[in-house]
């Protein structure tokens, strides 16, 4: 593989001095001429279909009690207010089977927009086996890429009816489906909605998910089923208590084409060096990149625990809805409020928040249990 590394800084944000670099991944083929090089995975900022969302059911996902009371038995009053909220900018498609799919439709079926859709699930977190959505560029029509699924590398078994749900998905909206070889989780990729993705070693190159897959080809598949042509690779770190092995939508968002936002936490914080590898890497990437990319750190909620375990908390796990809204976790009051001013002067977007307190408990927020579908503009 040919890589070329970009100057980055090894110190805290803003500041700069050399230090470890991103590697931009210079082993993409491109064939103007071929079918992949139409395509592109949308930015979820541009007009959505709709919001997929899966119940939730699984007891091992949110374990344990709180004030007395089964954490699971939570968890659906939260998904009752996600609804509610996406549900006033775009549809909703809920999926869920048996018990778990009346409890949907009883609490949030008779919402304007939602349609709650007969598919069975593992468990709730729909945006790592979700299908991707790629449209093409001339035509503008909708496909869905479906790729292989395990559960994060095996951790959670069973997860047949999870690699099960994206064929589904198509089969309900009669969308064309490409299968992938590539086991990857859609929370694992961040796109620009043109030609560049970020990423994380840590999780795309897991022995548990690709085994006998080396970065080149990898960049390659990921060229053939999304258009990606330049693919920045970061290996500082992801987040205490994080089961993902560095997903990036934890770690680092597109705000736009030109503006990242990177999690980072305060020098106290055991989650600090990192971020801050993550952060410089970043930095030195956009600034090497065309069109240029700004980094703006997005500082994480103090540390919090429950049952001794460190919850993921970061705002980087905000759900866009199209260019004019974004929903943004909620963790604690203080550093939500700085979160919301930074955000919503990169976005000019609304910010509304949801109380993920209870959600994280389950290792995941607001982008882990969705999977926005863009508007197909053929």
């Amino acid at each position: 593989m040919t890589t070329e590394s970009s100057q980055s800084l090894n110190q805290e944000p803003g500041n700069q001095e050399p230090g470890n670099a991103v590697q931009l991944d210079h082993s993409i083929q491109p064939d103007p001429r071929g079918a992949f090089f139409d395509a592109r995975v949308p930015a979820e900022w541009e007009p959505l279909a709709c919001v997929w969302l899966a119940w939730p059911h699984n007891p091992k996902t949110w374990p344990g009690t709180s004030d007395g009371v089964p954490r699971l038995a939570k968890i659906p009053q939260v998904y009752q207010a996600l609804v509610g909220l996406i549900a006033q900018s775009a549809p909703v498609q809920v999926i869920a089977s048996d018990g778990p799919l009346d409890q949907a439709d009883q609490m949030v079926g008779g919402i304007g927009g939602v349609t709650v859709v007969d598919i069975a699930t593992d468990d709730a977190w729909i945006r790592d086996y979700g299908p991707t959505f790629v449209q093409s560029r001339q035509t503008g029509e909708t496909h869905a890429v479906d790729w292989q699924y395990n559960a994060w590398g095996g951790k959670y078994p069973p997860w047949d009816q999870d690699a099960a749900a994206a064929k589904a998905i198509c089969e309900t909206l009669s969308m064309r489906r490409v299968r992938s070889e590539l086991c990857v989780e859609g929370g694992a990729m961040e796109f620009d909605g043109d030609r560049r993705m970020i990423t994380t070693t840590m999780c795309m190159m897991d022995e548990n998910r690709n085994p006998v897959w080396d970065a080149p080809r990898i960049s390659q598949e990921l060229y053939r089923q999304t258009g990606v042509m330049e693919i920045a690779w970061i290996d500082g770190g992801g987040l205490q208590g994080d089961d993902t092995d560095g997903h990036i939508d934890q770690l680092a968002r597109f705000i736009d084409r030109e503006n990242v936002v990177v999690a980072v936490a305060a020098p106290s914080d055991p989650n600090h060096d990192g971020l801050r590898r993550n952060f410089q890497q970043l930095q030195a990437w956009g600034a090497s990149t065309d069109p240029g990319v700004t980094v703006h750190p997005l500082m994480i909620p103090p540390p919090r625990y429950v049952d001794d375990s460190r919850v993921p908390e970061s705002y980087c796990n905000f759900l866009r809805l199209g260019p004019d809204r974004l929903l943004m976790p909620s963790f604690d009051p203080e550093t939500d409020r700085q979160a919301a001013e930074q955000v919503s002067g990169l976005t000019n977007a609304t910010i509304d928040f949801l109380d993920c307190r209870e959600l994280v408990w389950g290792l995941g927020a607001l982008h882990c249990c969705s999977r926005d579908q863009p508007a197909n503009v053929a």
